[in-house]
């Protein structure tokens, strides 16, 4: 199978490359026009520097890599990219796994949904976390009864600031700041788990963070209200400190009249201290979540199956953002588009 990857402007291509190219019947190749390396480590190299680091393949253009004809692509460029790199493999009909968020406009995800639709091409979203067996569980619970009716969620998804990916805080580019990279993840969770429709946002959000280095907020607080009654509360933030041991972290506590649930998703680690200078140390363990989500991608490739998280779930996810983007611009509980 021939796999392609649009873009290494995402930090997260740098781990889709190598888990892709480690398996044994894939071949991908990338191609990352616009990047420039600026520095020597593998978080800092780009285009063909990246490429050579791992040993993949490598295209100098989309066009080019597009005419490579893959089965499938994974779009990780900056998210106001995703619209063009999407629209362009399905003109080629060519299935796509998109980096979250969906898109930063609602115009563009509808665009996304209908370009995908019109060309008859899979489109999943690159949630990972729902791919956690810790997930599987709780969902696996709630629908055996065991929450009860579930009336409320409450989520953090903390972590550091991205820095060796300027774009994550320049609006333009990212749409904005730690709610567009932060609440999609949870509010997939809340979408993957109830099935609830989201309804209403309100949403509060800061700078005091990082605002000498960010152009977008560094923290908010976000209520969902959904149809089905339940609330759902989302702690976003790259408030953890450069110097910390591990990049941040996503709880889910689930309270439903059948009882709780408290899980975190990234808590199973060894943590210590470094003999050297006393610094903490972190590491983590556990089944690799971006491996069982591309594997989940390719395996509905091979059958033409539509996988979940799927363009639907992009646009509600989206929704909620645009919606708390409003809602902190207004100060006004703002109304969940639909489509």
């Amino acid at each position: 199978m021939k796999i392609g990857v649009l873009s290494f402007a995402h930090t997260h291509a740098i781990g889709y490359l190598g888990a892709l190219a480690a398996m044994p019947d894939v071949e991908v190749r990338g191609t990352d026009p616009d990047g420039v390396s600026t520095g020597s480590s593998v978080l800092e190299l780009r285009g063909r520097d990246l490429a050579d680091a791992l040993g993949v393949g490598y295209e100098d253009s989309y066009a080019a890599l597009l005419a490579w004809r893959p089965d499938a692509v994974v779009v990780t460029a900056e998210n106001a990219r995703h619209r063009e790199l999407v629209e362009a493999a399905a003109a080629a009909g060519v299935h796509v796994l998109c980096e979250k968020p969906l898109a930063t406009t609602w115009q563009d995800g509808l665009a996304m949904r209908a370009a995908v639709e019109r060309a008859g091409v899979l489109l999943m979203m690159a949630f990972p976390v729902r791919f956690a067996s810790a997930f599987d569980r709780l969902r696996a619970t709630h629908d055996a009864g065991g929450l009860g009716t579930v009336f409320s969620v409450r989520g953090a998804n903390n972590g550091m600031l991205p820095t060796t990916r300027d774009w994550f805080t320049e609006p333009a580019l990212s749409g904005g700041g730690a709610l567009v990279d932060h609440v999609v993840h949870v509010a997939d969770l809340v979408d993957g788990l109830t099935g609830a429709v989201p309804q209403s946002v309100t949403a509060v959000t800061n700078r005091v963070l990082h605002a000498d280095r960010a152009h977008a907020e560094t923290a908010g607080l976000v209520t969902v209200t959904y149809d089905s009654g339940m609330i759902a509360a989302i702690d976003c933030s790259w408030s953890r400190p450069d110097t910390a041991p591990a990049w941040g972290g996503l709880t889910l506590d689930v309270a439903g009249t059948g009882g709780t649930v408290a899980v975190d998703f990234f808590g199973a680690a060894a943590r210590g201290l470094d003999a050297v200078d006393g610094r903490p140390i972190e590491l983590r363990y556990g089944p690799d979540l971006d491996v069982a989500m591309l594997d989940t991608f390719l395996r509905a490739v091979r059958t033409g199956v539509q996988p979940q998280p799927d363009v639907r779930v992009g646009l509600r996810t989206l929704s909620i953002v645009l919606a708390a983007q409003e809602s902190a611009r207004t100060g006004r509980t703002i109304e969940v588009a639909s489509g």
